[in-house]
C-alpha cells in the first residue's frame, strides 16, 4: 500500500513538473513570436530609414521572422524536456532525405535570393510572368505576390517566375502607346495625318521627348492604316490609351474622314428554267 502511495505521489508530482514545464513552454512560444514580431518591426524602421528598396527589405523581413520562429520553437521544445541536442542530431541526418522531399522550397527560396539579388523587378512594378501580368506587392521567401488589373490576388512559385521570360512594363518609367487608326482609301491622307496631329497635340499627357510617331503602316484590305505611337509616363499609359482611341473618333467624324470597316460584296443569280410541254 505504501509503494503504491509513493508511486501515486511520484506520478502527481511528475504531473505537476509538466504541467509547469507546458505552461512554461507555450509562455516562452507565446513571448517568443511576440518578441520576433518586434524584433522583425524594429529591423524594418531601421531598413525604412536606411531607404531600402521595398522588395529587398520585406524579403529580409520575412527572412529574419523565420529565423527568430525557429529559435522560438527550439527554445520551447526545450523547455519540454526534449533533448535539443538530438533533435538536432537527427535533424541534420535526415537533411538530405528533408533536402529531396522540399527540392521545390528550396529551388522556391534559392530563386528568391536571385531576385532580390538581381531586381529584374521590385515592388510596385507592373510585369508579366509566367503568362500572367500583375502589380508586384511583394516578393516573400518563396513566393512572389501580385495584384491582377482586376484586383485578384496572384502568388506565384520563386522559381517559375525565375525560370520564364519576364517582362516589366515599368522598369523604365515611361511607355509607349501603340494605336492604329484606319481611313479610307478615298480621304485625303494629309488631312488624316493633319487630324492625327492635332488630336496627340491636344493631349497634355503625352510627352514632348521621344517625338510621336505619326505613319503609314499598312495598305489594308479595306482601309489605310496609321500608326500613332506616342510617349508616356508609366502611371498615364491606359488614361491616355483609351482617351486617344475616343479622340481620334470624334476629329473623325467632325472631319469627315472616314474609319471602313469590313464589307463583302454579296450576288445573287437568279437562274431561269424552261420547261417543255
Amino acid at each position: 500500500m505504501s509503494d503504491l502511495m509513493e508511486l501515486t505521489g511520484i506520478s502527481m508530482e511528475m504531473a505537476q513538473q509538466f504541467a509547469i514545464n507546458l505552461a512554461i513552454a507555450l509562455a516562452i512560444f507565446i513571448i517568443g513570436r511576440w518578441v520576433a514580431k518586434i524584433v522583425t518591426g524594429i529591423a524594418r524602421r531601421i531598413m525604412q530609414r536606411a531607404n531600402l528598396e521595398d522588395t529587398l527589405e520585406k524579403f529580409l523581413c520575412n527572412l529574419l521572422y523565420a529565423v527568430l520562429m525557429a529559435v522560438v520553437v527550439i527554445a520551447t521544445i526545450g523547455q519540454l524536456g526534449i533533448e535539443t541536442t538530438s533533435l538536432l542530431a537527427v535533424l541534420g541526418a535526415a537533411g538530405l532525405a528533408i533536402g529531396l522531399a522540399l527540392q521545390g522550397s528550396l529551388s522556391n527560396f534559392a530563386a528568391g535570393v536571385l531576385i532580390v539579388a538581381f531586381r529584374p523587378y521590385k515592388v510596385g512594378d507592373v510585369i508579366e510572368a509566367s503568362g500572367i501580368t500583375g502589380k508586384v506587392e511583394e516578393v516573400q521567401i518563396f513566393t512572389t505576390v501580385l495584384k491582377s488589373p482586376d484586383n485578384k490576388k496572384i502568388i506565384i512559385p520563386n522559381s517559375q517566375v525565375m525560370n520564364a521570360e519576364i517582362i516589366n512594363y515599368t522598369a523604365n518609367g515611361t511607355r509607349r502607346v501603340d494605336l492604329v487608326a484606319g481611313c479610307g482609301y478615298d480621304d485625303d491622307l494629309d488631312k488624316v495625318r493633319a487630324a492625327l496631329e492635332a488630336v496627340v497635340a491636344a493631349e497634355d499627357r503625352i510627352l514632348p521627348e521621344p517625338a510621336t510617331t505619326i505613319a503609314i503602316s499598312e495598305l489594308a484590305d479595306s482601309s489605310v492604316n496609321f500608326v500613332v505611337r506616342p510617349w508616356v509616363k508609366n502611371e498615364d499609359y491606359w488614361d491616355v490609351y483609351f482617351g486617344l482611341t475616343e479622340a481620334i473618333k470624334k476629329r473623325f467624324d467632325q472631319d469627315g474622314l472616314s474609319i471602313p470597316f469590313p464589307q463583302r460584296d454579296v450576288h445573287v443569280y437568279q437562274h431561269s428554267t424552261e420547261t417543255g410541254g
